[in-house]
Parts: structure tokens; C-alpha cells; sequence
């Protein structure tokens, strides 16, 4: 009997271990198919794991503001940091390190967008496809929709982790002007997303709260069945409707 008991607690040891190294490398794997940081990350910091980070908790930062991805760890990514922490039950001590990185990594793709948000769903409009013949090159312009997709994701998470998408991302500046714009507005650099999917000033509301620089919504001309918004420098904000400005 004593055989068999020790027979099956070195079984029991042995499928603990697998499940441990077969979890490990599971996470590790799906951490480098896109960004591994490879250090904890705190006040004073800089770098380009710095920068990646940024991106990634850039609409964390608080009421109006547009965080500057900007390689270097100041307050303002120190409180981004801490809220998006906050948001996910962590604890917000505003360092980044195993925790966070768990959480980010649970949050992303292969391609680096956030779960929720695609390139598919942001490429080129007017039946184009594709990141060509914007006001920036193509690359430029999917980073510009990265930095959109991962605050609109924050503001998916803050709104309660309702399904939004979007009705319009990068468009060229022939789309543009075809559509009625300018040619050379926030669609054309990849910067600008249009939402729906949950009640139009929700998402105007709390996307003051996000990191997006314009948003414009109910009220503003053309803007009654989606929510415009994008991450310029500055802020310029409009919905009247939902008392936004």
C-alpha cells in the first residue's frame, strides 16, 4: 500500500510540474508574440519599453488628458499607470512589473492591438482597404491606429467592458474628400476612430476621461450617429447634446 501511495503522489508531483511549465510557457509565448518587457518600470525611467508601455496605458491618465507617448516615465505615465491598475483590480502602486505586464499581455493580440479592437475593423475606407494614400506614411498611420485602438479600449473598460466598434478608421485623402472632408483631417494620419455601439453621449462623455485629444458627438453638424474620436495634440471637444465641450 505504502508503494502505491508513494506511486501516485510522485504521479501527482509530476502532472503539477507539466501544468506548471506547460502555463509558463503558454504566457511567456503570447508575451513575445508581441512586446515582452523585460524589466520593472517606475518614475524616472526612460526607454522604449518605456514608450510601449505608454501606448498600451495611455488612457488611463485621467480627465482631458492626451498623454505624449514619449519614451520617458513622468507623472502623468506614473498616474496612467495607476489607473489602469485601478481598473483591473491590481494593485495601483503606479510601478509596472510582473502584475501589469500579466494584464497587458491578457489584453493583447499577436499584432500588438488591444482584444477587443482590429486593424480589420480600421483600415481603409470607400471600399479601399489597406493604410495608402493618407497624409503619412502606411506605417505611421497603423501606429496612430494602434495608439486609438488601445484608449478606445480603455474607454470600453470604463464604460463597463460594453462591446463598442467602429464604424470608421483610416480613410485616404480621396476617401476623405469623397466622404465630404477635408482630405487632410485626423482620418487621413490614422489618428481618428468613429464609435458606436452603446448610447452616443456615453461614449462622448467618457471618452473625456480616455486620452483622446478631439471627440465630437451629438450636436456637432454630421455627428448625430457616431462618436468621433481621435488623438491629436490639444484638445478640441463637441457635443453639445451630451453637454461636451
Amino acid at each position: 500500500m505504502s508503494r502505491l501511495r508513494a506511486a501516485l503522489v510522485t504521479l501527482v508531483v509530476t502532472l503539477a510540474s507539466l501544468v506548471a511549465v506547460t502555463a509558463a510557457t503558454t504566457t511567456a509565448a503570447h508575451a513575445d508574440e508581441c512586446y515582452s518587457w523585460g524589466r520593472n518600470l517606475s518614475s524616472g525611467a526612460t526607454g522604449a519599453d518605456v514608450s510601449e508601455l505608454q501606448v498600451r496605458v495611455a488612457g488611463w491618465a485621467g480627465y482631458g488628458v492626451n498623454m505624449a507617448i514619449d519614451g520617458s516615465y513622468g507623472p502623468q505615465t506614473v498616474n496612467a499607470v495607476k489607473g489602469f491598475q485601478a481598473a483591473y483590480g491590481l494593485g495601483a502602486d503606479g510601478v509596472a512589473g510582473p502584475a501589469t505586464y500579466a494584464k497587458i499581455y491578457e489584453l493583447q493580440d499577436p499584432d500588438c492591438t488591444p482584444i477587443h479592437f482590429s486593424y480589420a475593423e480600421v483600415d481603409g475606407g470607400c471600399g479601399a482597404g489597406g493604410y495608402a494614400g493618407g497624409s503619412v506614411p502606411a506605417a505611421t498611420v497603423k501606429e496612430n491606429l494602434k495608439r486609438a485602438m488601445w484608449r478606445a479600449e480603455a474607454l470600453r473598460q470604463r464604460i463597463g467592458n460594453q462591446p463598442i466598434s467602429v464604424s470608421s478608421g483610416f480613410r485616404s485623402q480621396a476617401c476623405d474628400r469623397q466622404v465630404g472632408g477635408s482630405g487632410t483631417g485626423q482620418h487621413t494620419y490614422g489618428t481618428a476612430i468613429d464609435l458606436v455601439g452603446v448610447s452616443f453621449c456615453t461614449l462622448a462623455q467618457n471618452a473625456r476621461y480616455t486620452g483622446f485629444g478631439g471627440i465630437f458627438g451629438p450636436g456637432y453638424p454630421d455627428h448625430d450617429d457616431h462618436v468621433h474620436v481621435d488623438i491629436r495634440a490639444g484638445r478640441s471637444w463637441s457635443a453639445p447634446s451630451c453637454g461636451v465641450s
